[in-house]
């Protein structure tokens, strides 16, 4: 039934522009309208990763929810985790559009957004709000923090998101791979990164000298790191103690498009084309790092297979976007559902531990295209 209601959906929203469409369903989800996840979790689908335990390993991708306007309807619909963001300390317009199309024979979006968003005032007023209200039971919400366009010093940028969102996030996405922001891929060239991560981790250590809990901190990179930059990228993540590291945001690379008009418009690709590029990269960093820091998989989910060659590649935590705006919101039931059935086949007592990361030597065998 929720299959044939989103066929419905899909069909008005995809009549509309890709960021009208997007507007009308944070709409719908701040007046409470979506399936609600009614059944229990299952217990085997939990996860621990960076201090924190997610009720299971699925969550949304940066993008989505860029203003925290639906993190309780991410998780009302059965996420585990949600991420708002990505979040600059002022409000910017972003890119002049158009600027999202859809690449609907591929199942992929191209966006150059550029970080529009309202500021680190608006979210951080909104995600307080909702605290005061939920309290102990507001579940899991990081932020993804970034740099404003015409900023000088990025690098100030992020402190400032860990500073004054640092007692509201449960974890922190440091977002340098986003390819719309000129310069901001600058950030993983292993010397920029080594001043970013000592910046940001001394923000961090302030906190906790005050008192604070130490909140985690991820990175993001890009699916585009020339494969020799790779481990020195990670060597560089390792060395400065980052929590996490999610692989990957979308990819300048058009390889495996179809013939589609806006194939070929600038920005980054997302969606199924990305998914294959993205777990190469994900086996790959899970090899170099020996399952030391848990790895957010994200690019091409769009089924309970795909997730499970997330996690099988080395992923502790799943994050999908492209295939939701396909698939809609009975994607996450499928996903976990499918999870499950894999868990269960799994020798007796197996959890999604025993799973991660057991193809990881296979996919990154691969060719990255």
């Amino acid at each position: 039934m929720l299959s044939l209601v989103y066929g419905i959906a899909r069909t008005v929203l995809f009549g509309l522009e890709p960021e009208r469409a997007h507007e009308m369903t944070l709409r719908a989800l701040e007046q409470g309208l979506y399936p609600r996840s009614l059944l229990p979790e299952d217990p085997r689908l939990a996860v621990s990763a960076f201090g924190l335990e997610f009720p299971n390993p699925i969550g949304i991708a940066a993008g989505f929810d860029k203003d925290a306007r639906v993190p309780d309807g991410i998780l009302g619909m059965g996420c585990g985790f949600a991420e708002i963001g990505t979040v600059t300390p002022l409000a910017q317009e972003g890119n002049p559009k158009p600027r999202v199309f859809r690449l609907t024979e591929d199942d992929a979006l191209i966006n150059r957004l550029g970080f529009n968003n309202g500021g680190h005032a608006a979210a951080r007023h909104r995600l307080a709000e909702r605290q005061k209200r939920r309290g102990a039971s507001a579940g899991l919400v990081g932020v993804n923090v970034g740099a404003n366009k015409d900023t000088a010093d990025k690098i100030a940028d992020y402190v400032a998101g860990i500073d004054t969102f640092y007692s509201l996030a449960s974890y922190f996405m440091i977002n340098i791979s986003s390819p719309n922001t000129p310069g901001l891929r600058d950030l993983q060239a292993p010397a920029a990164l080594d001043e970013l991560l000592g910046r940001v981790m001394a923000a961090r250590a302030r906190h906790v000298a005050g008192g604070a809990a130490s909140r985690p901190i991820v990175v993001k990179i890009s699916p585009d790191i020339a494969e020799a930059d790779v481990a020195p990228i990670v060597a560089r993540l390792e060395a400065n103690a980052v929590d996490g590291i999610a692989i990957s945001n979308t990819t300048l690379s058009r390889s495996g498009l179809g013939q589609t008009k806006d194939a070929q418009q600038a920005g980054g690709l997302s969606g199924k084309p990305l998914f294959h590029r993205s777990t190469v990269t994900l086996a790959r960093v899970y090899q170099m790092t020996g399952g030391r820091i848990p790895l957010i998989g994200i690019g091409g989910v769009n089924s309970g297979a795909t997730a499970l060659d997330k996690i099988e590649a080395g992923a502790t935590l799943v994050q999908l976007y492209t295939g939701l705006v396909y698939e809609g919101p009975a994607l996450i039931g499928r996903i976990k559902r499918d999870l499950s059935n894999a868990v269960a086949a799994a020798p007796p007592g197996s959890t999604l531990a025993n799973i991660t990361g057991r193809k990881a030597n296979l996919w990154a065998s691969n060719a990255l295209d």
